[in-house]
């Protein structure tokens, strides 16, 4: 029995000397993450309640909030709002288009620059690039770029006898101008370097399994790459969807809109509201319902995602 005895005092005191280092780990994070929960709470966390609150109310700065209910949420979405649908129905359009074409982009690129090659760290470089150049400044560029009358993309054409489009200045042509632009920006950039870090994560047996199986390369692409990086794609789709529902500001430089509210998206329909006509109460409701949307659309993916996305250890 002494054994026992002489086991439990130990075991307590371990248990409690355990216990001690878990409470000065919490403190330590606690002490760590103070300052970005102090600068939550004094700067971001007021304006959030304060949003949520002034979107129902009528508050054109000038004047005090007037509590007026759901009547923002209304004019909203019984389309009161002129512009309020159409600007949803085009950013949706937008991403549509952008968020395959930029995963499938940075996913290709990725694979050639995950090749063992002299020369590779130079080349991953010069494709990233591009996505440290500043919004306004990619908007200016390609504005000039862009110039129908004296812009080197239509100077370009006009070389093999093609008379170059108006690009940002023709209502047809302006969005998917717009698209041109952000895929330069995002195709190379941290959607790539994640595919980049989960290609590398992938373990090279299961290949060479596969390929002593008889599986070819295409083979072991769809059944060995995709499957194990699929908590990556999901991870870049979820972050791909709100980038591409937020595009604002290659529209505001660019095209301030235009021409024709070809180019007119949510947030530019919010911000006309908010920091042009003052509307802060209406703006607030329409930055509330923009929430809304961008968190059913994030649950959607995230519960599709438990029939695709493969977790190494849990099985399909």
């Amino acid at each position: 029995m002494q054994p026992i005895v002489a086991t439990q005092p130990a075991g307590k005191a371990r248990a409690r000397r355990v216990s001690r280092a878990r409470r000065r780990e919490a403190i330590a994070g606690i002490l760590w993450t103070s300052p970005w929960l102090l600068g939550f709470f004094l700067f971001t966390l007021g304006p959030i309640l304060a949003s949520f609150y002034l979107s129902f109310t009528e508050y054109t700065i000038a004047s005090s909030p007037k509590w007026i209910g759901l009547a923002n949420f209304a004019k909203a979405l019984s389309g009161q709002d002129a512009l309020f649908w159409p600007s949803l129905g085009r950013t949706f359009h937008y991403a549509l288009i952008m968020v395959p074409l930029g995963i499938g982009g940075a996913l290709l690129i990725a694979l050639a620059l995950n090749q063992r090659l002299r020369a590779m760290p130079v080349l991953r470089t010069c494709y990233f690039l591009p996505s440290l150049t500043p919004a306004v400044a990619a908007a200016l560029i390609w504005s000039w770029l862009y110039q129908p009358d004296f812009g080197p993309i239509n100077w370009l054409l006009s070389l093999v006898h093609i008379h170059g489009p108006q690009w940002l200045a023709d209502s047809d042509t302006a969005l998917g101008s717009l698209i041109i632009i952000g895929l330069w920006g995002s195709v190379g950039g941290g959607t790539m370097i994640i595919f980049l870090a989960g290609l590398q994560n992938v373990p090279q047996e299961l290949h060479e399994a596969a390929e002593i199986d008889g599986a070819g390369r295409w083979t072991r692409f769809l059944h060995v790459t995709v499957p194990m990086l699929s908590p990556t794609i999901l991870f870049n789709l979820v972050v791909g969807i709100v980038a591409a529902l937020q595009v604002f500001t290659v529209a505001i430089i660019a095209t301030n809109g235009g021409p024709d509210y070809a180019t007119w998206f949510f947030i530019v329909h919010l911000y006309q509201n908010g920091f042009q006509d003052f509307d802060m109460g209406y703006a607030s409701a329409l930055a509330w319902i923009f929430l809304v949307i961008v968190l059913a659309l994030t649950l959607i993916n995230v519960s599709l995602s438990k029939r695709w996305v493969y977790y190494e250890g849990e099985g399909q």
